[in-house]
């Protein structure tokens, strides 16, 4: 038997499949090296401002009188959550505060992103 009519024939059967696949992934990979050529938008404010308000609002929670309401201390506690949580995105900092209910747990976690971020050369305070 012959094996020029066999190969033949495979490449016959073969080929209609391997260029229908080709078609299908051409473009997922032609998105994918655009996206990697495209450079990085960052999703955020710049990290030089997300620091600016960090230290303002950590200066407002320490600052607090001590006739304020427990409202305005809630709320100031909640926004400083929020923009460390932010700056732990921007920097890659693994946190908690999500998850943590309001409390001694969620003071120490605080405390222990405070610290990471400085590492990381974020200074807070």
């Amino acid at each position: 038997m012959a094996t020029g009519p066999v190969a033949l024939y495979t490449v016959a059967a073969v080929a209609p499949s391997v260029l229908f696949w080709c078609a299908l992934k051409a473009p997922v990979v032609l998105r994918r090296w655009r996206r990697r050529r495209e450079p990085a938008v960052p999703i955020g404010p710049p990290i030089e401002e997300l620091a600016a308000d960090l230290r303002r609002v950590h200066r407002l929670l320490a600052e607090l009188p001590s006739g304020a309401s427990a409202v305005r201390r809630y709320g100031t506690r909640q926004a400083y959550d929020a923009l460390l949580v932010q700056a732990c995105r921007e920097v890659e900092v693994d946190h908690r505060l999500d998850e943590l209910p309001e409390g001694f747990d969620r003071g120490i976690e605080r405390l222990r992103v405070e610290e990471s971020l400085a590492e990381r050369g974020l200074s807070v305070s």
